[in-house]
């Protein structure tokens, strides 16, 4: 008899839990369904490059399964906006990261191109709100290291014509104008005490410009440099909280709270390593990252930064990019309120941009900045040097002239 009792007592509370967990999915897609997810960084653009050399002709979206993107994913995902990183790695520096950045850019809106009826391309906080209301997914763009721009405002603003609305200001590597991330390791050293000159008037050409400031992958020093200085709020494009994994790619809880006395956002990152600090890592684990911002920085700071197809890792229950409702219902169970819910998806983000397209249109009537950065930062044997004192034609030349000399006269030796 009390094993029969034991029996139905666990089927109710079976199905009590179940219903309990299908309210919360119900509730989840209705939010969803009201308010847009927008996701601060995806990396398919990368994975278009690394297995078919950005040819598009070999690749179908709707059948394509060894990425965490696509579309039947997108879709389950409920994925209203997606920022799709324009990346490219360090090695580029000083060769050829302005050819393939823009390549990767191309990429990107011909992806948007190939399947107009589930993508529109989008350059502003309304042409988000345009492709929610016509139920596609927006895909905007996002250039991942400041390497890409090969340290040329003339570059920056040719990339936002092009449709390019954040920078992320370094990725694993130092620029000629600020540092990176791994100099807090310790694997690197400091060049620039955070930022340079120069990489000041980076920050303001983008508040010029209207591009959001990405602080993903940079120094704590450049972060509160960044944070002090910008006319417009910041985001951090897929970072997550160092006060739950301190992992040097999260954000400090000093500088949580700077972001929301800025306005800015925190998109937290999925991957294992910056979750957990190790390999393995759950659903559950991520959630913590968003009640541990809420709880330092509160919600307003918050939003989603997969950074699906960019990592080798990522959490149980979130395999993919189809898994976003599972974390909005999860987070929905652990109390969070339907506002808060809708600040995370994505009115944290929208809000942001309309702040830096209104500090944009503020300073309509200044001049672009043309100060180029000083020769003497950026100078190595691949790189010209027109227009700068002396005319000279080649730093490239002046560089390997000893080289030169040498092997002509070993040639005469010989």
């Amino acid at each position: 008899m009390m094993a029969w009792v034991r029996t139905v007592s666990l089927m109710l509370w079976a199905l009590t839990a179940n219903s309990v967990a299908n309210e919360h999915m119900e509730r989840a897609l209705m939010l969803m369904a009201e308010t847009p997810l927008i996701d601060g960084h995806n990396d398919l653009p990368w994975q278009m490059r690394s297995l078919f050399n950005n040819q598009l002709s070999m690749v179908d979206l709707y059948t394509l399964n060894s990425t965490h993107t696509n579309i039947p994913k997108i879709k389950q995902g409920r994925l209203a906006a997606q920022f799709w990183a324009a990346y490219v790695e360090c090695d580029t520096q000083y060769k050829d990261s302005v050819r393939q950045t823009l390549e990767q850019i191309d990429v990107i809106h011909r992806m948007c191109e190939q399947y107009p009826e589930d993508f529109q391309f989008a350059a502003s906080s309304q042409d988000i709100r345009d492709a929610f209301d016509q139920n596609k997914t927006a895909c905007l763009i996002g250039v991942e290291g400041g390497h890409s721009i090969d340290s040329s405002l003339g570059t920056l603003r040719t990339m936002y014509q092009l449709g390019v609305r954040y920078l992320t200001l370094t990725h694993s590597c130092n620029t000629p104008w600020a540092d990176n991330w791994l100099v807090d390791t310790g694997s690197e050293p400091e060049v620039h005490n955070g930022l340079s000159d120069f990489g000041k008037q980076v920050i303001w050409e983008m508040n010029r410009l209207g591009m959001l400031v990405d602080l993903s992958h940079v120094t704590e020093k450049v972060m509160k440099q960044v944070l002090e200085i910008s006319k417009a709020p910041v985001i951090f494009s897929h970072s997550s909280a160092y006060g739950i994994c301190a992992h040097k790619r999260n954000v400090p809880d000093e500088v949580l709270l700077e972001v929301k006395n800025k306005n800015g956002i925190v998109m937290v990152n999925f991957y294992n390593d910056y979750v957990t600090c190790k390999e393995d890592a759950s659903i559950d684990d991520v959630a913590n990252h968003f009640d541990y911002i809420k709880k330092v920085a509160g919600s307003s700071i918050i939003g989603f930064g997969g950074d699906y197809d960019g990592v080798p890792r990522v959490p149980t229950g979130l395999e993919d990019v189809s898994k976003y409702p599972d974390l909005v219902a999860l987070l929905l169970k652990r109390g969070w309120n339907d506002d808060e819910i809708k600040d995370a998806l994505g009115r944290n983000l929208l809000r942001v941009f309309g702040e830096v397209e209104r500090v944009r249109d503020s300073l309509k009537a200044t001049k672009p900045d043309d100060k180029p950065i000083p020769l003497k930062e950026v100078q190595n044997p691949c790189r010209t040097d027109y227009g700068y004192p002396n005319d000279r034609s080649s730093a490239c030349t002046q560089s390997l002239y000893p080289l030169v000399l040498v092997l002509t006269l070993l040639n005469k030796l010989l």
